[in-house]
């Protein structure tokens, strides 16, 4: 586990929506910063770590809405060098939905931890 990894981070420090929001640009910025071919390649239980990354968005925004008493939506196919944008944008909606709830709060950094570590 990295030094700036959510579970590194939830064993100091408890879960709030700052740390959701800052773990959400990190693990954002590294698939912005992947090139096509990663981003394309398969990683364990996904067809690519692009897929991979949908997925948690479509997670995080599924929890998010469902705070707000909303069904789910799912998360566009925008393409994979959209999954960083996706990413950022829903884990910044749960921290806000989240914001006094600090299990969903845990519970989000520790899905966004595991998508890190899979699709590293």
């Amino acid at each position: 586990m990295s030094e700036h990894s959510p579970a590194h981070d939830l064993a100091h420090d408890p879960a709030t929506p700052e740390r959701l929001s800052a773990a959400a640009d990190r693990l954002a910025d590294r698939f912005r910063a992947m090139p096509q071919s990663r981003l394309l390649a398969a990683v364990e239980g996904h067809p690519s770590r692009a897929a991979a990354a949908l997925a948690l968005a479509d997670r995080l925004a599924a929890a998010a809405r469902a705070l707000e008493g909303l069904p789910p939506l799912p998360v566009p196919d925008c393409g994979a060098f959209a999954v960083g944008d996706q990413i950022a944008v829903t884990g910044h909606d749960l921290a806000l939905a989240a914001a006094d709830r600090p299990a969903e709060l845990a519970a989000a950094l520790a899905d966004l931890d595991d998508t890190d570590r899979r699709t590293a």
